[in-house]
């Protein structure tokens, strides 16, 4: 088996590529080479025997670069793909986002909830859901879109999505570094670890995609929480001394991108198909990331 990594530089595709690399295998498929591609040159993963994206505060700000490799990215891929002919038909995993989803929203996001996009990033994402779900019914490709919750916590630096000061304010603490809440404590988001979101590709890569149907796209399992919540997570796994390095200063740019985001969802029918997490709390996603990034330890 041959696989193509889009994004392999980005956090997501760093570990699943290592993670490929360890297992030697997909599913009952024996990986016989990995092509890891990125804007920047992907570094070797040292066993070498965050995605394909632009994201949302860049694709906000840069609307022509949003657009380009968000989306004409995406069409001019699967196009390349439908050209090849010969009975060729592969796998393909689109990493879409819950950006596709706008404001007003019920308590929870069932999955019959409709797409009414907010932001550019989530528009681009929203049609190639579309992309995906038309070739694969046209019979061009195998594919499935899976809707990663916000992956917390980003191991490091920050980049430009609107969205990382929810990994800032904990990862820059545990190192012994302060960081900016850029908006207020009841903001209630959707999150899962890196480590849930390399498990929900490799189960999107393997299985079987009869089950699923004509509607290709799903929004992956997660843990809703309130900035508020996360702190007092903090507060518990490391200590007082560690949250207080959070200091708050509103960015009224990430406030208004961050007013139209979905808080909460359902994800009955990923879980169904078997789509799990594994962290069950917010204190779960804490101890992942002292566990994964920090070596079990970190800056008291």
């Amino acid at each position: 088996m041959h696989i193509l990594v889009l994004g392999a530089a980005g956090m997501v595709g760093r570990k699943l590529c290592e993670r490929l690399l360890r297992d030697g295998r997909l599913g009952k498929s024996d990986i016989t080479k990995l092509t890891m591609h990125d804007v920047v040159e992907p570094k070797k993963p040292e066993k070498a025997g965050h995605l394909a994206a632009i994201v949302s505060g860049e694709a906000e700000l840069d609307f022509d670069k949003g657009y380009r490799i968000n989306l004409d990215g995406t069409r001019m891929l699967l196009d390349a793909v439908r050209l090849v002919g010969g009975g060729y038909k592969p796998r393909v995993v689109f990493t879409s986002s819950i950006a596709v989803f706008g404001a007003p929203f019920p308590d929870a996001i069932g999955d019959e909830f409709f797409h009414t996009p907010l932001l550019s990033y989530g528009t681009q994402k929203a049609i190639g859901e579309l992309l995906l779900a038309d070739y694969s019914r046209r019979g061009f490709l195998d594919g499935i879109g899976i809707r990663l919750p916000t992956i917390c916590i980003r191991p490091g630096l920050p980049n430009k999505a609107a969205s990382g000061f929810f990994s800032n304010i904990l990862r820059e603490p545990l190192a012994g570094k302060e960081a900016i809440l850029p908006v207020s404590e009841d903001v209630r988001h959707w999150h899962a670890t890196p480590r849930s979101a390399v498990g929900f590709l490799l189960h999107a890569g393997t299985m079987d995609l009869a089950k699923v149907g004509p509607r290709r796209n799903l929004t992956m399992p997660g843990f809703s929480a309130t900035v508020g919540e996360q702190i007092a997570a903090l507060k518990r796994v490391a200590g007082d001394k560690v949250a207080a390095r959070i200091k708050h200063e509103l960015d009224p740019f990430i406030v208004g991108i961050v007013g139209g985001w979905p808080r909460n969802f359902e994800a009955k029918r990923a879980r169904e198909l078997g789509f799990t997490t594994e962290e069950k709390t917010f204190d779960d996603i804490i101890r992942i990331h002292i566990e994964d990034e920090l070596g079990g330890n970190f800056v008291a």
